[in-house]
């Protein structure tokens, strides 16, 4: 049956307002984000934030800045009128929000108190509006700058309320909020009060890097670079954390657009592509990146809350990030987060060795003859007589002098998997396997970058490799590509590869568990996985075939030959997959560990 024409009409004010705040109010978060990025817009130079439970019940925002007229405050609550926008250029806008939607749509779903004052010389003001409705408009006492209460958020709209999280939830969000804009204005001081109890405090005039650290993660002190990258009008600025320094989930990724904190699929997908073949696939950098662009250069329209932009020239944003970071890291190339495991550095303690005695609980009244002294106690006597004559009947050191290379020289290595190295500052522990995947890896990438092939071993006897049809296919697209690294490769009918060469550093490597696996980053990585940094995920694949495996007895020459390679390599202080290839125990750690300091 068909229905009934209905007749078009206007909806009411109210309606409309809680529409735009469907859009623009998510959740007491983005109600908080409104209202901070007003106070920024006003050019505050403190801002204080109060919450409780959460945001849900109150939201109280404070600043020091221009303040506003009471027909400005009146104003404000209307839809669509903004101080933000001069002229009708919406596409230049240079400040944090502009919709002038943001305070009536808020006012429409909770009871909003607007106080401000113009000017030393101004009078202050205040507006209250409940759900909609004005409930006060008049005088009120406050310095300069503008104060904003937003209680009972959504408390006569339960249909949006009972889809709010719980308390906890919504105050992790605000957190969040508050630590994205004071991280994007270390130029302005915040406060932030949840339940009576000061959780976060920042001084105007901060450094990037002390703001940074501060609000982000203190160890990035010690084990994060500068970024710094000026190409025409755009600079690309920050802090990135070393490879070994990374956490299980993106929540520490901080982007920024032109001082807007943005969580964008471009700019997300730049970091982990310049990350690629540093860090393991579940694992995620920790950074604060700031990029300036010309406002014509970027769209911030494209979503109601502006945590998203369009780029007219993504590819130019994209490999900028992505150079930006690698030459940062770069910098850093050969460091590695030093601040040893806690609980590993707890187990460097001196526990009591029960003595071993024998049966007879007292040995020199027992009736059984005295044990006879071992060999090991012989040596010890000798020892001990050594140490007691004269200084020069005292034995020479037993290794010579230590050279003053970074990482060291060989003195050992450890359950054949961990070298032992002596520096001058400290002691070194090498992780064999880790250090020697990512030097074949830039290898590989060294070969392939300059003219002609990387060199290859050619195979005695070609060998069969037997996949499916589709992996055959997407292997005989690449061939070209990666017989520039040395991997020959035919078809050899339907559902097999012929393997006529590896990599000269990867001779006498597994050819069959070589071949599946780069035709598995191909299937899981798309066509386009050989261009730019996704190629390095193949090279990653194919130096782990060809590193020393834990559990190789290696002589000194190859463990000091593998930490002077190590100390000319680039990004040598981690593995492929972000771990750290090497740590280091400095002289006044070994100190406290032994009681000395």
């Amino acid at each position: 049956m068909s229905q009934p024409a209905r007749t078009i009409r206007r909806l009411p004010e109210n309606l409309v307002n809680r529409i735009a705040a469907g859009e623009v109010v998510e959740r007491p978060a983005s109600a908080l984000k409104e209202l901070v990025e007003n106070a920024i817009d006003a050019g505050a130079s403190q801002i204080a934030v109060r919450l409780a439970e959460g945001g849900l019940a109150l939201i109280e925002v404070t600043d020091d800045g221009c303040g506003m007229r009471a027909e400005e405050i009146a104003l404000a609550l209307e839809r669509h009128a903004t101080s933000k926008l001069p002229d009708e250029a919406i596409e230049m806008v240079a400040t944090l929000g502009f919709r002038g939607e943001a305070l009536p749509s808020i006012a429409s779903v909770a009871r909003v108190t607007i106080e401000s004052r113009a000017g030393t010389h101004g009078e202050a003001w205040a507006r209250v509006v409940d759900h909609g409705m004005l409930v006060s408009d008049g005088p009120a006492a406050l310095p300069p700058g503008t104060r904003v209460r937003v209680e009972d958020l959504f408390g006569k709209v339960p249909a949006r309320r009972k889809f709010l999280r719980s308390p906890r939830a919504e105050w992790a969000a605000s957190l969040d909020v508050v630590r994205r804009l004071a991280l994007a204005r270390p130029d302005i001081g915040f406060t932030l009060e949840h339940d009576g109890r000061r959780a976060l405090q920042v001084q105007p005039g901060d450094t990037l890097a002390a703001r940074t650290a501060q609000l982000v993660a203190r160890e990035l002190h010690d084990n994060a670079v500068a970024v710094d990258l000026v190409r025409g009008p755009f600079h690309l600025m920050g802090v990135a954390g070393l490879p070994t320094y990374n956490r299980g989930v993106a929540d520490h990724q901080y982007l920024f657009v032109n001082g807007r904190p943005v969580k964008d699929k471009l700019l997300i997908g730049a970091v982990r592509g310049a990350y690629a073949d540093m860090l393991a696939r579940d694992r995620h950098a920790v950074l604060a990146l700031f990029l300036e662009v010309p406002p014509e250069e970027v769209d911030v329209n494209v979503h109601p809350a502006k945590t998203e932009v369009r780029f007219r020239d993504p590819a130019l944003v994209r490999g900028m990030i992505v150079s930006g970071l690698r030459q940062a890291l770069m910098t850093g190339d050969r460091r590695s987060a030093q601040a040893p495991d806690a609980a590993a550095m707890r187990a460097w303690q001196a526990e009591p060795i029960a003595p071993a005695m024998p049966p007879q609980s007292n040995l020199f009244f027992s009736s059984q003859p005295a044990p006879r002294v071992s060999e090991a106690g012989q040596a010890w006597r000798g020892y001990e007589a050594a140490m007691m004559a004269p200084p020069a009947a005292r034995a020479e050191p037993a290794v010579e002098a230590v050279p003053s290379h970074p990482l060291g020289v060989a003195r050992g290595q450890i359950a054949a998997t961990y070298i032992v190295a002596e520096a001058e500052d400290g002691l070194v522990l090498v992780d064999q396997h880790a250090a020697h995947e990512r030097l074949v890896l830039e290898r590989l990438r060294a070969a392939g970058a300059g003219e002609g092939t990387a060199p290859a071993q050619a195979l005695l006897l070609p060998e069969v490799v037997e996949l499916d049809e589709p992996s055959c296919d997407r292997l005989e697209e690449a061939a070209t590509e990666l017989a520039a690294y040395g991997l020959a490769l035919e078809r050899f009918g339907p559902a097999a590869m012929l393997v006529r060469g590896v990599p000269a550093v990867l001779r006498g490597g597994d050819v069959q568990a070589l071949v599946r696996d780069v035709a598995d980053d191909l299937a899981k990585n798309g066509a386009a996985l050989l261009l730019g940094e996704k190629r390095d995920l193949v090279l990653a694949t194919m130096a782990c075939h060809g590193s020393v495996r834990a559990g190789r007895v290696l002589s000194v020459a190859e463990m000091n030959a593998l930490l002077r390679e190590m100390e000319v390599t680039p990004r040598s202080g981690q593995c492929n997959h972000g771990r750290p290839t090497w740590i280091k125990l400095a002289h006044g750690d070994i100190e406290k560990l032994f009681g000395r300091k």
